[in-house]
């Protein structure tokens, strides 16, 4: 989850050559939302002091950062992917100001361990054992959600903040669990789970584009919302769908019912958060510090 510390770096570009002192008007300040983050975290970057930039650009852990206006700041956001290696990770900032003049400044983050639980599930054979054909399927689905997540629309769609898209009788679960199916490991479990009646009503967590609809083997009936900028929000094991692809969603419009469909033991929703190739734990998206 987001947390309330942060990390604030001032590191001073030279304006030019020589001894020379810079300016104040050099100063990049960056802080890092949350400051120590964990895998499958989101983080937010924030740089002040670039009010009239005509270019900027930045990584975090070799992974490009695509800045949007935030107030009086620039601000990105970074997915930790919940199998990132815990230990330090690098990022950068890069600036060119309205005169032409570039700026950086570099620095690290350390990610922890997640510390996620190991889930042992029994499911009948047929839906963990799959024949070639199934198997064959479930492989051309999975290419098809990789191309989606490589696919960047460069504007922000998405406004303030997120909101969970079921009303439960629990909390969300599961995510980053690594599952032990019919005693097989398997790949960890990259969303949340609400547990909700069948025909629960189901809605955007914010703002974005209908990207997808699919009948997947293991997701099931779909939704895939496209927030701009390389975030996504996934929808699974619907009952019934109400939008159609291409149409823009508002935030908390209805997309669809809670439903059983594809792999699933129950009616659920699973909830999954995707900003490029992370998978990163949907509720830090609730939290984000935005103000817009």
């Amino acid at each position: 989850m987001i947390r309330s510390a942060l990390l604030a770096v001032v590191l001073v570009a030279l304006a030019g050559a020589g001894p020379t002192a810079p300016s104040p008007a050099a100063d990049l300040d960056v802080r890092i939302v949350p400051s120590s983050p964990r895998q499958g975290d989101v983080v937010m970057l924030f740089v002040r002091g670039v009010r009239d930039a005509r270019e900027m650009q930045g990584s975090l852990g070799g992974r490009p950062l695509a800045f949007f206006p935030h107030g009086d700041e620039y601000a990105a956001l970074a997915g930790l992917d919940l199998e990132t290696k815990p230990g330090r990770a690098a990022w950068s900032v890069g600036v060119v100001d309205a005169s032409g003049a570039s700026r950086k400044a570099t620095g690290g983050l350390t990610v922890k361990a997640g510390g996620f639980p190991v889930q042992r599930l029994t499911l009948p054979t047929p839906m963990v054992d799959l024949d070639p054909e199934a198997e064959r399927r479930a492989a051309n689905e999975a290419a098809r959600l990789r191309a989606l997540y490589d696919t960047v629309t460069p504007e922000r769609l998405w406004r303030g903040a997120f909101t969970q898209p079921v009303s439960s009788r629990k909390p969300g679960s599961g995510f980053g669990s690594r599952r032990i199916i019919n005693g097989q490991p398997r790949m960890p479990h990259s969303g949340i789970d609400y547990s909700a009646d069948r025909g629960t009503p189901v809605v955007a967590s914010n703002r974005g584009r209908v990207a997808l609809l699919g009948e997947f083997f293991f997701a099931g009936r779909l939704v895939a919302l496209d927030h701009g900028l390389g975030l996504y929000t996934l929808y699974f094991h619907l009952d019934g769908v109400s939008v159609a692809e291409g149409q823009m969603i508002e935030r908390g419009q209805a997309i669809g019912t809670v439903g059983t469909t594809g792999r699933s033991t129950g009616p659920h929703l699973h909830f999954a958060v995707q900003l490029g190739r992370a998978r990163i734990n949907p509720p830090d998206l609730y939290a984000l510090p935005v103000r817009d």
